[in-house]
């Protein structure tokens, strides 16, 4: 059950939010600054070789004004062929060292994303991973997969944009504004004015759609999210024929997204059309005033192909900018849903200088206790004490309070009031990860990670020796299972155990709650879901397991408590009756009337059975 404050943890973007790509790109130079001295000898790599196309164009501009001399008859033909041999070799030079300078960088610019992505996974995935249980149950696991994989291809991209499309077109157009203004002035006006507008008016296009890009976003999570969904559930899809039903599902789905996708590429199509009209106009008033200025006799041949050469240096990689800024923006809209992750804090927080907790004897107090799931009180002055090495079930109605007992326990959630003490010591006082790492659990459906046997088992208690993985697997009757697997202890469970059974996922959680060998024990319906044989022969192990440890049980069905040193009945949040099973079989009460219904409902079946 899911708090209400939980809801807050729940990342739909806001348009206020939308509004904050400052944010992302100080998250993301948060990342980069770990890297000044690389990133720097990056920067200076650009900019040789921005310069170099520079270098390239003055040696055509001296070769034209060199040719026009030769041509006309003012330069003798070995000294032309002296400076063609020089520049010959000059451009040699400059094409070697663009090919070293190209390799290089991009060698380190590929280092330097592969450091920024393992940096933003291990920070997101680390916070993700250490928020509260809260907020993984109000956030669907594929939108967080698919935030995080998103985060990591914008960490990659926008490296390659600031690298390729940022610096890259800043330096040219400073080497290329440097070499117009030394020789022609008017030139470098227009190539300003044309680079001005042209940038200005991408600029603000690309504000506009800002919005829809992060809208696109949006809807391309809900579409990972329902398929994560879905193929999660597909065994239900199945068993109710709903195939149909779900591809219906999923085409609307589907359908929202391209919707999303087609308004925010449509902004495109008049960014790109008129950003054809602003270098068309630059094109010919560049044309215009440096030929006036030739036909006047004011420059030369080989200046005006000089002029025409660096702002062709300038027209692609202009566009190219447009691209990365186009691209910049995407990358911030795919950081932000994954930074908005970051903006969460955790309400479960250690004490400073909280200890780490070691229980020795498993005594667990509940102290006048008060709880709200929101704005729905659970709880209201409960008191609850079970002594070491007791066996205590808890029963009652579904929302009775069962579980949230045990979440409590687990500090899933902060009380409003009193006490949980465990060997008279307040939880709170204690590391989180410690406190839940001193206990162990055989939940009722055992969740399995897609890995072997051996690994799941091991998973409770990571340096345990093979022998004790094994002696665990024993006590478990989980030995008798592998036998009959090729690869035994090493067979692969599949994905949440689905190659297993459910009588054999609890035998490797039982298996798993043995090895961790902790002194508090909780069984959440351990066994609700097993066939009558099966849950017989697992109540053994558990009985087993259960010798000389504190329990803490959650039952339905009445026949696995019996043995129970004491049964905490409870309704709406409150203790109603307790004792022995032998006790309130003969009590009034709730307790009575449950076992009444369930001993019915065998006493039924048995004769149905035999009927048939």
């Amino acid at each position: 059950m899911a708090d209400e404050d939980d809801e807050e943890n729940f990342i739909p973007l806001t348009k206020e939010k939308r509004a904050n790509i400052l944010y992302s790109f100080k998250v993301y130079l948060g990342f980069l600054k770990n890297y000044k001295v690389l990133s720097g000898i990056i920067l200076l790599l650009v900019f040789f070789l921005e310069a170099r196309h520079i270098a390239e164009s003055y040696l055509f501009k001296v070769l034209v004004d060199d040719g026009t001399s030769f041509a006309a008859g003012t330069l003798l033909r070995d000294e032309f062929l002296s400076i063609l041999l020089m520049l010959l070799g000059v451009f040699a030079i400059i094409v070697f060292s663009g090919f070293v300078g190209r390799w290089i960088e991009q060698h380190l610019v590929n280092v330097l994303e592969s450091k920024l992505i393992i940096d933003l996974k291990k920070k997101y995935f680390d916070h993700l991973i250490e928020l509260d249980y809260g907020f993984h149950v109000t956030n669907k696991t594929g939108n967080v997969i698919s935030r995080l994989s998103r985060g990591s291809d914008a960490m990659e991209k926008i490296t390659d944009v600031m690298t390729y499309n940022i610096a890259s077109v800043v330096f040219s157009f400073i080497g290329v504004m440097a070499s117009l203004i030394y020789f022609d002035l008017t030139s470098a006006i227009v190539t300003l004015g044309v680079v001005s507008v042209f940038v200005t008016f991408s600029y603000y296009m690309q504000k506009i759609a800002q919005e829809s890009n992060v809208l696109a976003n949006d809807a391309e999570d809900i579409e990972k999210g329902n398929i994560s969904d879905i193929f999660t559930n597909v065994e239900s899809v199945k068993y109710y024929g709903k195939e149909k039903v779900v591809e219906k599902k999923f085409e609307n789905i589907i359908n929202a997204t391209k919707d999303a996708f087609m308004k925010n590429w449509g902004y495109y199509r008049w960014l790109d059309s008129a950003n054809s009209i602003i270098i068309g106009i630059g094109t010919f008033l560049l044309l215009f005033f440096p030929i006036m200025r030739f036909l006047n006799g004011e420059l030369d041949l080989g200046t005006i192909v000089f002029i025409y050469s660096v702002y062709g240096l300038l027209v692609e990689p202009l566009y190219e900018f447009i691209y990365g800024l186009r691209s910049v923006y995407s990358a911030m809209a795919d950081f932000q849903s994954l930074f908005e992750y970051g903006k969460i804090e955790k309400k479960i927080i250690d004490k400073p200088g909280a200890q780490k907790m070691v229980i020795d004897e498993g005594e667990v107090e509940f102290k006048n206790v008060s709880f709200n799931y929101g704005k729905r009180k659970i709880f209201d002055n409960f008191n609850l004490k079970i002594p070491k090495n007791n066996k205590v079930a808890l029963v009652g109605h579904s929302g009775s309070g069962k579980t949230t007992l045990v979440k409590l326990l687990y500090r899933f959630y902060n009380i409003n009031a009193g006490e949980i003490l465990i060997d008279g010591k307040d939880i709170r006082d204690f590391k989180q990860d410690s406190l839940r790492s001193e206990m162990s659990i055989v939940p009722q459906e055992c969740i399995l990670f897609d890995d072997t046997i051996y690994n799941n088992i091991l998973f409770s208690n990571p340096s345990a020796s093979k022998e004790e993985v094994m002696r665990a697997i024993k006590f478990a009757q989980l030995d008798k299972v592998i036998d009959r697997f090729a690869k035994k202890e090493y067979t692969i469970v599949g994905e949440r155990g689905i190659k297993l059974s459910g009588g054999e996922k609890q035998r490797v959680s039982i298996a798993r709650a043995i090895l961790a060998d902790k002194r508090i024990l909780v069984l959440d319906e351990a066994t609700s879901a097993l066939d009558s044989e099966t849950e017989f022969e697992i109540q053994k192990d558990l009985a087993k397991l259960m010798k000389g440890r504190t329990s803490i049980i959650i039952a339905h069905r009445l026949s696995t408590i019996m043995e129970a040193d004491k049964i905490i009945v409870l309704k709406n949040g409150e203790i109603v009756q307790q004792g022995k099973h032998s006790q309130l079989i003969n009590q009034p009460g709730d307790y009575k009337k449950f076992w009444n219904l369930q001993k019915g409902g065998y006493l039924k079946k048995k004769t149905l059975t035999e009927n048939i």
